[in-house]
């Protein structure tokens, strides 16, 4: 019998991709808990079985990007009720907050995108593509302007500075 797919949520304000204890970021969170570095605060199991990719806190919930579904769940992060469930028409790569938007990534075949959609609807309200042969794997904001992309097997990460709003 297979382990599930976790999500932790310590403070419920703050989820750690990084094991301070291993001193690296690990594959499996399992293996920071082996090491003692941190005891957990809540398990839950996430919505793609292990097809998930991404996940982000706002609202007082979690948003966990769902890759090959091209879903995105709302999480109740003490229950892991799936609160809500956006469908997108490509291969969700990432999921992000910044400024109070949703916005998630692509990739399929060689065309990746970042998309503000609307999080009550799913309405797509903004799209930024990325040149062709650019892929997004992962998707990350400084919680201002600026997005941070994983480049899929390229090895790197990518700065994308998000578009101004003009102000009235």
């Amino acid at each position: 019998m297979g382990v599930p797919s976790p999500l932790v949520s310590f403070t419920r304000k703050t989820l750690l991709p990084f094991c301070g204890g291993l001193g690296s970021v690990v594959k499996s969170i399992f293996a920071c808990a082996a090491a003692g570095a941190f005891a957990f605060a809540a398990l839950l199991p996430a919505p793609g079985g292990g097809g998930d990719s991404g996940l982000a806190w706002a609202e007082g919930t979690l948003w966990v990007g769902q890759y090959r579904d091209r879903k995105i769940h709302q999480v109740d992060p003490d229950t892991g009720a799936i609160l809500r469930t956006i469908e997108s028409n490509r291969f969700v790569t990432g999921v992000t907050w910044i400024d109070g938007e949703l916005w998630h990534a692509t990739w399929e075949g060689e065309e990746s995108d970042l998309r503000r959609i609307n999080p009550q609807t799913g309405e797509l309200l903004e799209r930024l593509d990325m040149p062709h042969g650019v892929v997004v794997s992962g998707l990350e904001s400084n919680g201002s302007d600026q997005f941070f992309c994983g480049g899929g097997t390229t090895g790197k990460v990518r700065a994308v500075r998000r578009p101004r709003r003009s102000t009235p």
